[in-house]
Protein backbone atom coordinates (compact mmCIF):
# COMPACT_ATOMS: atom_id res chain seq x y z
CA UNK A 1 0.00 0.00 0.00
CA UNK A 2 1.87 3.43 -1.10
CA UNK A 3 -0.15 5.42 1.66
CA UNK A 4 1.59 3.41 4.49
CA UNK A 5 3.75 5.59 6.73
CA UNK A 6 6.55 3.68 8.80
CA UNK A 7 7.32 4.87 11.97
CA UNK A 8 8.83 3.97 15.55
CA UNK A 9 6.26 2.94 17.81
CA UNK A 10 5.82 5.28 20.07
CA UNK A 11 4.56 3.86 23.98
CA UNK A 12 1.48 5.52 23.55
CA UNK A 13 0.82 3.16 20.94
CA UNK A 14 1.25 0.11 22.70
CA UNK A 15 -2.15 -0.75 23.15
CA UNK A 16 -3.42 -0.39 19.77
CA UNK A 17 -0.16 -3.10 18.72
CA UNK A 18 -0.72 -5.48 21.49
CA UNK A 19 -4.42 -5.93 20.58
CA UNK A 20 -3.24 -6.92 17.08
CA UNK A 21 -0.92 -9.34 18.57
CA UNK A 22 -4.04 -10.79 20.54
CA UNK A 23 -6.34 -10.47 17.48
CA UNK A 24 -3.40 -12.45 15.57
CA UNK A 25 -1.80 -15.03 18.06
CA UNK A 26 -3.23 -18.22 19.90
CA UNK A 27 -3.10 -17.29 23.20
CA UNK A 28 -0.16 -19.30 24.43
CA UNK A 29 2.19 -17.40 21.21
CA UNK A 30 0.88 -13.46 22.30
CA UNK A 31 2.84 -11.65 24.20
CA UNK A 32 1.70 -9.25 27.03
CA UNK A 33 1.21 -5.75 26.92
CA UNK A 34 3.85 -5.24 29.98
CA UNK A 35 6.39 -7.62 27.20
CA UNK A 36 5.29 -4.97 24.81
CA UNK A 37 6.43 -1.79 27.41
CA UNK A 38 9.57 -3.95 28.21
CA UNK A 39 10.64 -4.33 24.80
CA UNK A 40 9.54 -0.22 23.48
CA UNK A 41 11.03 0.68 26.40
CA UNK A 42 14.59 -1.06 25.90
CA UNK A 43 14.82 -1.42 22.24
CA UNK A 44 12.47 1.28 21.01
CA UNK A 45 14.52 2.01 17.83
CA UNK A 46 13.70 -2.05 16.99
CA UNK A 47 9.60 -1.33 17.33
CA UNK A 48 9.01 0.07 13.92
CA UNK A 49 5.35 0.57 12.68
CA UNK A 50 3.16 0.52 9.64
CA UNK A 51 0.39 2.96 9.76
CA UNK A 52 -2.20 4.38 7.90
CA UNK A 53 -3.01 8.39 7.54
CA UNK A 54 -6.36 9.42 8.61
CA UNK A 55 -7.43 12.12 6.12
CA UNK A 56 -6.48 14.72 8.54
CA UNK A 57 -2.77 13.34 9.13
CA UNK A 58 -1.63 13.69 5.44
CA UNK A 59 -0.72 17.79 5.90
CA UNK A 60 0.76 16.48 9.18
CA UNK A 61 -1.91 17.48 11.88
CA UNK A 62 -4.61 14.18 13.10
CA UNK A 63 -4.64 10.97 13.78
CA UNK A 64 -2.80 8.18 12.39
CA UNK A 65 -4.43 4.25 12.56
CA UNK A 66 -1.51 1.43 13.70
CA UNK A 67 -2.11 -1.29 10.98
CA UNK A 68 1.00 -3.20 11.53
CA UNK A 69 4.49 -3.52 13.29
CA UNK A 70 7.67 -5.37 13.53
CA UNK A 71 9.45 -5.60 17.40
CA UNK A 72 12.72 -7.15 17.89
CA UNK A 73 15.59 -6.93 20.64
CA UNK A 74 19.50 -7.62 19.95
CA UNK A 75 21.70 -10.62 21.30
CA UNK A 76 25.56 -11.78 20.83
CA UNK A 77 24.16 -14.77 19.84
CA UNK A 78 24.19 -15.89 16.66
CA UNK A 79 21.33 -18.54 16.61
CA UNK A 80 17.98 -17.83 18.03
CA UNK A 81 17.64 -19.75 21.52
CA UNK A 82 15.10 -18.89 24.66
CA UNK A 83 17.96 -17.54 25.90
CA UNK A 84 18.59 -14.93 23.10
CA UNK A 85 14.75 -14.41 22.87
CA UNK A 86 14.69 -13.57 26.63
CA UNK A 87 16.89 -10.83 27.14
CA UNK A 88 17.83 -7.70 25.18
CA UNK A 89 21.75 -7.09 25.64
CA UNK A 90 22.08 -3.55 23.74
CA UNK A 91 25.43 -3.13 21.03
CA UNK A 92 25.15 -6.97 20.10
CA UNK A 93 25.43 -8.47 16.33
CA UNK A 94 22.05 -10.29 16.24
CA UNK A 95 18.82 -8.88 16.01
CA UNK A 96 16.46 -10.99 16.99
CA UNK A 97 12.60 -10.41 15.53
CA UNK A 98 9.83 -11.36 18.11
CA UNK A 99 6.74 -10.31 16.07
CA UNK A 100 6.11 -9.19 12.67
CA UNK A 101 1.65 -8.46 12.97
CA UNK A 102 -0.33 -6.74 10.89
CA UNK A 103 -4.09 -6.42 11.90
CA UNK A 104 -6.56 -8.79 10.88
CA UNK A 105 -8.72 -6.34 8.55
CA UNK A 106 -5.56 -5.03 6.42
CA UNK A 107 -3.82 -8.23 5.77
CA UNK A 108 -3.90 -9.31 2.06
CA UNK A 109 -2.21 -6.13 1.01
CA UNK A 110 1.15 -5.95 1.35
CA UNK A 111 1.35 -4.37 4.34
CA UNK A 112 4.06 -7.06 5.88
CA UNK A 113 6.59 -7.76 3.46
CA UNK A 114 6.52 -3.62 2.97
CA UNK A 115 7.19 -3.83 6.54
CA UNK A 116 9.74 -6.58 6.24
CA UNK A 117 11.65 -4.53 3.54
CA UNK A 118 11.41 -1.29 5.37
CA UNK A 119 13.14 -2.67 8.36
CA UNK A 120 15.88 -4.39 6.60
CA UNK A 121 16.77 -1.35 4.82
CA UNK A 122 16.66 0.49 7.93
CA UNK A 123 19.13 -2.45 9.39
CA UNK A 124 21.12 -2.19 6.61
CA UNK A 125 21.33 1.29 6.53
CA UNK A 126 22.38 1.31 10.22
CA UNK A 127 25.09 -1.23 9.89
CA UNK A 128 26.54 0.25 7.20
CA UNK A 129 26.85 3.72 9.61
CA UNK A 130 28.08 1.89 12.47
CA UNK A 131 30.62 0.20 10.08
CA UNK A 132 32.23 3.35 9.52
CA UNK A 133 32.35 4.10 13.05
CA UNK A 134 34.82 1.66 14.18
CA UNK A 135 33.99 2.52 18.09
CA UNK A 136 30.26 1.62 17.61
CA UNK A 137 29.43 -2.13 17.09
CA UNK A 138 27.34 -2.94 14.44
CA UNK A 139 24.52 -5.02 13.53
CA UNK A 140 25.07 -8.32 11.69
CA UNK A 141 22.26 -10.59 10.94
CA UNK A 142 18.69 -10.60 11.70
CA UNK A 143 16.91 -13.93 13.06
CA UNK A 144 13.64 -14.90 13.11
CA UNK A 145 11.62 -18.26 14.32
CA UNK A 146 8.31 -18.75 11.86
CA UNK A 147 5.43 -21.79 11.19
CA UNK A 148 6.37 -23.64 7.48
CA UNK A 149 3.18 -21.88 6.40
CA UNK A 150 4.41 -18.53 6.90
CA UNK A 151 8.36 -19.58 5.16
CA UNK A 152 7.00 -18.14 1.83
CA UNK A 153 6.90 -14.73 2.52
CA UNK A 154 10.44 -14.75 4.36
CA UNK A 155 11.66 -15.85 1.28
CA UNK A 156 10.48 -13.12 -0.64
CA UNK A 157 11.97 -10.91 1.65
CA UNK A 158 15.35 -12.34 1.30
CA UNK A 159 15.32 -14.56 4.16
CA UNK A 160 17.17 -17.81 4.03
CA UNK A 161 16.21 -21.06 5.73
CA UNK A 162 18.91 -21.90 8.85
CA UNK A 163 16.20 -25.14 9.85
CA UNK A 164 14.34 -26.48 12.74
CA UNK A 165 14.72 -24.21 15.76
CA UNK A 166 14.95 -25.22 18.94
CA UNK A 167 13.01 -23.51 21.14
CA UNK A 168 9.33 -24.50 22.44
CA UNK A 169 6.96 -21.92 21.67
CA UNK A 170 3.23 -22.78 22.05
CA UNK A 171 2.40 -26.17 20.13
CA UNK A 172 3.55 -26.07 16.78
CA UNK A 173 7.18 -26.47 15.86
CA UNK A 174 9.12 -23.29 14.26
CA UNK A 175 11.68 -22.87 11.75
CA UNK A 176 14.37 -20.60 12.11
CA UNK A 177 15.67 -18.30 9.36
CA UNK A 178 18.09 -15.67 9.16
CA UNK A 179 19.39 -11.75 6.86
CA UNK A 180 22.85 -11.56 6.79
CA UNK A 181 23.43 -7.71 6.78
CA UNK A 182 24.79 -6.75 3.50
CA UNK A 183 22.40 -8.97 1.29
CA UNK A 184 20.91 -7.34 -1.54
CA UNK A 185 17.17 -6.54 -1.19
CA UNK A 186 14.91 -8.32 -3.59
CA UNK A 187 12.71 -6.93 -5.62
CA UNK A 188 9.83 -9.22 -6.30
CA UNK A 189 6.55 -8.47 -5.71
CA UNK A 190 4.37 -8.52 -3.17
CA UNK A 191 2.92 -11.12 -1.28
CA UNK A 192 -0.54 -12.35 -1.34
CA UNK A 193 -0.67 -12.34 2.37
CA UNK A 194 0.12 -10.59 4.82
CA UNK A 195 1.15 -12.19 8.24
CA UNK A 196 0.93 -12.46 11.74
CA UNK A 197 4.14 -14.57 11.89
CA UNK A 198 6.31 -14.60 14.74
CA UNK A 199 5.90 -15.66 18.62
CA UNK A 200 6.52 -13.61 21.50
CA UNK A 201 9.64 -14.07 23.41
CA UNK A 202 9.09 -17.25 25.39
CA UNK A 203 11.75 -17.18 28.01
CA UNK A 204 10.84 -20.55 30.09
CA UNK A 205 11.42 -23.97 29.65
CA UNK A 206 7.82 -25.50 29.17
CA UNK A 207 7.04 -26.73 32.71
CA UNK A 208 3.17 -27.61 33.35
CA UNK A 209 0.75 -25.41 32.95
CA UNK A 210 -1.72 -26.78 35.56
CA UNK A 211 -4.53 -25.85 33.53
CA UNK A 212 -6.74 -28.50 35.05
CA UNK A 213 -5.70 -28.31 38.81
CA UNK A 214 -8.66 -30.35 40.19
CA UNK A 215 -7.38 -33.19 38.62
CA UNK A 216 -4.03 -32.54 40.89
CA UNK A 217 -5.94 -34.38 43.62
CA UNK A 218 -5.28 -31.70 46.10
CA UNK A 219 -5.38 -32.74 49.64
CA UNK A 220 -8.30 -32.10 51.77
CA UNK A 221 -7.94 -28.44 53.54
CA UNK A 222 -4.91 -27.73 51.79
CA UNK A 223 -6.79 -25.45 49.30
CA UNK A 224 -8.31 -23.53 52.18
CA UNK A 225 -4.70 -23.33 54.30
CA UNK A 226 -2.74 -21.62 51.76
CA UNK A 227 -5.80 -18.68 52.14
CA UNK A 228 -5.62 -18.70 55.51
CA UNK A 229 -4.33 -15.34 57.26
CA UNK A 230 -2.94 -13.75 60.47
CA UNK A 231 -3.39 -10.43 62.39
CA UNK A 232 -0.19 -10.09 62.14
CA UNK A 233 0.81 -6.20 61.39
CA UNK A 234 3.64 -5.63 58.86
CA UNK A 235 5.38 -3.05 56.36
CA UNK A 236 2.95 -2.21 53.46
CA UNK A 237 3.71 -3.22 50.04
CA UNK A 238 2.70 -2.19 46.24
CA UNK A 239 1.11 -4.39 43.98
CA UNK A 240 1.76 -4.92 40.56
CA UNK A 241 -1.32 -2.95 39.22
CA UNK A 242 -0.01 0.17 41.34
CA UNK A 243 2.84 0.70 38.85
CA UNK A 244 2.15 2.78 35.75
CA UNK A 245 4.18 1.35 33.91
CA UNK A 246 3.97 -2.31 34.94
CA UNK A 247 6.71 -4.88 35.02
CA UNK A 248 8.88 -2.53 33.67
CA UNK A 249 8.97 -0.53 36.70
CA UNK A 250 9.64 -3.50 39.34
CA UNK A 251 12.64 -4.60 37.20
CA UNK A 252 16.23 -3.54 37.10
CA UNK A 253 19.71 -4.68 34.69
CA UNK A 254 21.18 -7.67 36.28
CA UNK A 255 24.45 -6.99 38.21
CA UNK A 256 26.58 -9.56 36.05
CA UNK A 257 24.44 -10.99 33.12
CA UNK A 258 24.05 -8.61 30.30
CA UNK A 259 20.42 -8.30 29.10
CA UNK A 260 19.00 -10.00 32.13
CA UNK A 261 16.30 -8.31 34.43
CA UNK A 262 15.92 -8.89 38.02
CA UNK A 263 13.59 -7.30 40.46
CA UNK A 264 14.09 -4.06 41.58
CA UNK A 265 12.27 -4.45 45.34
CA UNK A 266 11.74 -7.15 47.91
CA UNK A 267 9.06 -9.89 47.28
CA UNK A 268 6.61 -9.04 50.24
CA UNK A 269 3.51 -11.13 51.00
CA UNK A 270 0.82 -8.92 49.25
CA UNK A 271 -1.86 -9.62 52.37
CA UNK A 272 -2.42 -6.12 54.05
CA UNK A 273 -1.45 -6.93 57.67
CA UNK A 274 1.70 -9.61 56.61
CA UNK A 275 3.90 -8.28 54.61
CA UNK A 276 6.55 -10.59 55.18
CA UNK A 277 9.48 -10.45 53.10
CA UNK A 278 9.30 -13.29 50.63
CA UNK A 279 12.40 -12.76 48.42
CA UNK A 280 15.11 -9.79 48.50
CA UNK A 281 16.07 -7.25 45.68
CA UNK A 282 17.82 -8.96 42.99
CA UNK A 283 17.14 -12.57 43.84
CA UNK A 284 14.81 -13.64 40.84
CA UNK A 285 15.32 -12.96 36.98
CA UNK A 286 12.17 -11.70 34.75
CA UNK A 287 10.33 -14.41 32.67
CA UNK A 288 7.09 -14.23 30.54
CA UNK A 289 5.69 -17.53 30.16
CA UNK A 290 2.79 -19.72 29.85
CA UNK A 291 -0.20 -18.50 32.49
CA UNK A 292 -1.07 -21.38 35.66
CA UNK A 293 -4.40 -21.97 37.40
CA UNK A 294 -3.44 -22.36 40.41
CA UNK A 295 -6.49 -22.43 42.08
CA UNK A 296 -8.56 -26.02 42.19
CA UNK A 297 -11.30 -24.95 38.69
CA UNK A 298 -14.35 -23.52 40.33
CA UNK A 299 -12.70 -22.61 43.37
CA UNK A 300 -12.57 -18.44 43.58
CA UNK A 301 -9.35 -16.74 44.64
CA UNK A 302 -8.08 -15.62 47.54
CA UNK A 303 -9.01 -11.74 47.77
CA UNK A 304 -5.44 -10.93 48.80
CA UNK A 305 -4.58 -12.06 45.49
CA UNK A 306 -4.54 -11.26 41.47
CA UNK A 307 -6.22 -13.26 39.27
CA UNK A 308 -3.92 -14.88 36.31
CA UNK A 309 -4.74 -14.82 33.10
CA UNK A 310 -6.41 -18.10 31.50
CA UNK A 311 -3.81 -21.02 30.55
CA UNK A 312 -2.34 -21.21 27.88
CA UNK A 313 -2.03 -17.15 27.51
CA UNK A 314 1.31 -15.94 29.13
CA UNK A 315 1.91 -13.78 32.17
CA UNK A 316 4.49 -12.57 34.12
CA UNK A 317 7.06 -14.77 36.57
CA UNK A 318 9.69 -14.23 38.81
CA UNK A 319 12.19 -17.42 38.41
CA UNK A 320 14.09 -18.24 41.56
CA UNK A 321 17.18 -20.59 41.91
CA UNK A 322 19.06 -23.17 42.10
CA UNK A 323 17.33 -23.55 45.48
CA UNK A 324 14.53 -22.69 48.04
CA UNK A 325 17.51 -21.36 50.05
CA UNK A 326 17.17 -18.27 47.95
CA UNK A 327 14.09 -17.12 49.57
CA UNK A 328 14.05 -15.43 53.05
CA UNK A 329 10.28 -16.87 53.61
CA UNK A 330 8.79 -19.31 51.87
CA UNK A 331 5.71 -22.17 52.40
CA UNK A 332 5.43 -25.26 50.45
CA UNK A 333 2.28 -27.26 50.18
CA UNK A 334 2.33 -30.88 50.21
CA UNK A 335 3.22 -33.10 47.15
CA UNK A 336 0.62 -33.14 44.40
CA UNK A 337 0.68 -34.37 41.17
CA UNK A 338 1.49 -33.32 38.06
CA UNK A 339 -1.49 -33.12 35.38
CA UNK A 340 1.56 -31.94 32.53
CA UNK A 341 4.38 -34.66 33.29
CA UNK A 342 3.03 -38.16 33.86
CA UNK A 343 4.66 -39.54 37.22
CA UNK A 344 6.36 -35.79 38.79
CA UNK A 345 4.95 -34.06 41.50
CA UNK A 346 4.91 -30.52 42.21
CA UNK A 347 4.55 -28.66 44.96
CA UNK A 348 2.40 -25.24 45.77
CA UNK A 349 4.22 -21.75 47.07
CA UNK A 350 2.61 -19.80 49.78
CA UNK A 351 3.79 -17.26 52.12
CA UNK A 352 5.18 -18.77 55.39
CA UNK A 353 3.98 -16.28 57.88
CA UNK A 354 0.49 -16.32 56.97
CA UNK A 355 0.22 -19.21 54.56
CA UNK A 356 -1.41 -16.98 52.31
CA UNK A 357 -1.40 -18.55 48.42
CA UNK A 358 -0.86 -19.93 46.10
CA UNK A 359 1.68 -17.40 45.38
CA UNK A 360 3.95 -19.48 42.86
CA UNK A 361 5.08 -23.37 42.28
CA UNK A 362 7.67 -25.78 42.01
CA UNK A 363 8.24 -29.13 40.36
CA UNK A 364 9.65 -31.52 42.57
CA UNK A 365 12.85 -31.70 41.87
CA UNK A 366 13.55 -29.05 39.54
CA UNK A 367 15.92 -26.01 40.65
CA UNK A 368 13.49 -23.61 39.18
CA UNK A 369 10.86 -22.24 41.62
CA UNK A 370 8.08 -19.61 40.24
CA UNK A 371 6.62 -16.66 41.62
CA UNK A 372 3.58 -14.96 40.14
CA UNK A 373 4.42 -11.36 39.21
CA UNK A 374 0.96 -10.40 40.12
CA UNK A 375 0.35 -12.08 43.39
CA UNK A 376 3.42 -10.53 45.47
CA UNK A 377 4.09 -7.10 46.70
CA UNK A 378 6.59 -4.73 46.37
CA UNK A 379 8.93 -2.74 49.09
CA UNK A 380 8.95 0.88 47.34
Amino acid sequence: MSDIIYDLVAASDLEAAIQIERDSYPADEAATLDAFRLRQSQAGDLFLGAYLPSRSSLDGHGARKLVGYICSTTSPSPTLTHESMSTHVAGSPSVCIHSVCVSSDHRRRGIALGLLREYIARLEADARDKGEESDKPAYERILLITHDEMRPLYEKAGFTLVGPSAVQHGSKPWLEMRWELGTPLLQEGLPREAAKELPPAEVATQKPTMAQVESQQLPPGLFEALQRSSTRSAPKSRLLSAFEGGIADVCEPHARKQGAMVNKYDLLCPRAGCGSVILKKASASWTERASVQMEPVGSPASPHLATLPTPPETTQWWLVTPSAMAFENIGFSNTIPSPETPGSSMKLLSCAECDLGPVGWNEVGSTEFWLAAARVGYRV
